[in-house]
């Protein structure tokens, strides 16, 4: 099947936004918009999205590529891809009955401190991962006991990126690497687990129908082709996790490839032949059918720039506002300003509590070694350091599975820093290759391509398509000095973590 005016897309529900990537049958890029959608954190350690918000973010990023020149009639196969473990949880009519608890939502520690204590080794065996607030799992348990009417009236659960699919094509599924990332799934059985589910709160009658990433789902509605521009008919896709749809689109197709994610969230990945339960790491199936990966992963990177940038950088917004640059290329010229080791500032980038390798919800983000002379270049220089640290902390977990690693590919808006780049390249001591566009809405445009017949399989895509921009090396004598950085991040990690946990945030 082949028609070279063909149009593919991509659309990611990211943590921090949606961004839709055009492709052509070639893989070239036709097209890329994105829009940020609020996060609501009303509470400490809460984190919340609205769904409604997820469709406004789709529809606004369609439109910024119809106003680009993208002929929208000519897209013929569109996929979805979402961050995984958000519930959104609907009533008789398929409306939301409330805003969805986010991955990096940390309010279910009660629940997770009783499931490892009670459960710990049944839903390792069953799972394969220990409970953490990420999981949807404790999330409910949370709601069944604060907020029980809302269980009640759940007739059916979708995730992020299957609830925006429902509104663009009536049908309701999820694809089984989603369905991973609940923790009522069995990984052996590869269907849910009646007795996790039971945990849950939930009725097994509400969970959708299990489907595989690549499988035809249905077509563009004339509703949803009237609300978006979509094409009406076009061809839709499943989709996956953004994790599973961005280790695919970076080119992570064989057993020991790596990926460095530097985006809102920041993962350390390895693709495997096999399963590897591990009991700091994340483990998923990978797009390929019979491939897995295990996941080392930090809940805030990019997101703390972002944080910083909305926090502390007004007049480089507003400045970059005037000049049509970004506020981003403004606060990287600060950070350039600095000497590695930012003078001395040290920063530990738990915004939202730790993930790997901790797996702590009381950690809290800190400026260190913070001096009069300390300047903003110094503060910035230190979050790009610290956020690197912590990814080279979730590398140590691979380290410690002892599983192989071949080859890297950075991915991630952060990667699009030149210095960024070079301080992760050189605090892991190891080259790094950078991928193009090699994100989560490119991987999602592949399988759309795959999934419509376009592509022979899920490899064929990746290898007729993907490029590498550039590689990265380090430099000796700075991954000497960061090495030494690194192992004073660590003492500042564990003589402030005891307090942390004290404090019981």
């Amino acid at each position: 099947m082949s028609n070279m005016d063909s149009i593919f897309l991509g659309i990611d529900f990211g943590t921090g936004g949606c961004k839709v990537t055009a492709i052509s049958e070639t893989g070239a890029t036709l097209g890329e918009a994105s829009t940020e959608y609020p996060t609501f954190f009303e509470h400490p350690g809460w984190s919340e999205q609205n769904p409604s918000d997820w469709y406004e973010a789709m529809r606004i990023s369609l439109g910024k590529l119809r106003e680009n020149g993208l002929d929208l009639s000519k897209i013929q196969a569109i996929s979805f891809d979402g961050s995984t473990h958000n519930a959104v949880l609907l009533d008789d009519n398929m409306r939301p009955l409330r805003r969805t608890i986010m991955w990096t939502d940390q309010r279910s520690t009660e629940e997770c401190a009783m499931l490892r204590r009670d459960y710990g080794d049944l839903i390792f065996k069953t799972a394969y991962q220990r409970p953490a607030p990420t999981w949807t799992l404790p999330q409910m348990m949370w709601l069944k006991k604060h907020e029980p009417d809302v269980l009640k009236k759940t007739r059916h659960v979708l995730f992020v990126k299957d609830y925006i699919r429902y509104l663009v094509t009536g049908h309701a599924a999820t694809d089984y690497i989603e369905a991973q990332g609940t923790l009522f799934y069995d990984m052996a059985k590869q269907d849910w687990a009646d007795n996790l589910v039971e945990l849950s709160g939930l009725e097994r009658s509400a969970l959708p129908d299990l489907i595989k990433p690549t499988d035809v789902v249905g077509k563009v509605t004339a509703k949803a082709a009237a609300e978006t521009g979509l094409p009406e008919g076009a061809v839709v896709v499943c989709g996956t996790s953004d994790s599973a749809a961005e280790d695919y689109g970076a080119g992570a197709i064989e057993p020991g490839d790596c990926i460095v994610k530097l985006a809102t969230a920041g993962n350390v990945n390895v693709m495997t032949a096999e399963p590897h339960p591990f009991s700091t790491t994340l483990t998923y199936s990978h797009v390929i059918p019979g491939m897995w990966y295990s996941v080392s992963a930090t809940n805030a990177a990019a997101l703390c720039q972002r944080w910083f940038r909305d926090t502390f950088c007004q007049a480089e917004k507003l400045q970059a506002e005037q000049t049509g640059t970004k506020a981003f290329a403004l606060m990287d010229q600060f950070a350039e300003a600095s000497a590695p080791g930012a003078n001395g500032v040290i920063f530990h980038p738990y915004l939202q509590g730790e993930r790997s390798p901790y797996w702590d919800a009381n950690l809290r983000a800190s400026f260190t070694g913070v001096s009069i002379s300390s300047s903003k270049g110094d503060f910035i220089r230190a979050l790009f350091e610290g956020v690197a640290y912590s990814l080279r902390d979730c590398y140590g977990a691979i380290e410690e599975m002892g599983l192989s690693v071949k080859r890297l590919f950075l991915i991630g808006g952060g990667a699009r820093s030149r210095l960024w780049s070079e301080i992760v390249c050189n605090v892991f001591n190891l080259p790094l290759q950078v991928p193009v566009p090699g994100d989560a809405s490119f991987g999602t445009a592949l399988i759309a391509a795959t999934g419509a017949g376009f592509f022979a399989d899920s490899q064929d895509a990746v290898r007729k398509c993907l490029h590498i921009d550039r590689e990265i090396k380090p430099d000796p004598e700075q991954a000497a000095f960061y090495r030494k950085g690194f192992q004073e991040y660590r003492e500042i990690h564990d003589a402030l973590a005891p307090i942390y946990g004290k404090n019981n945030h």
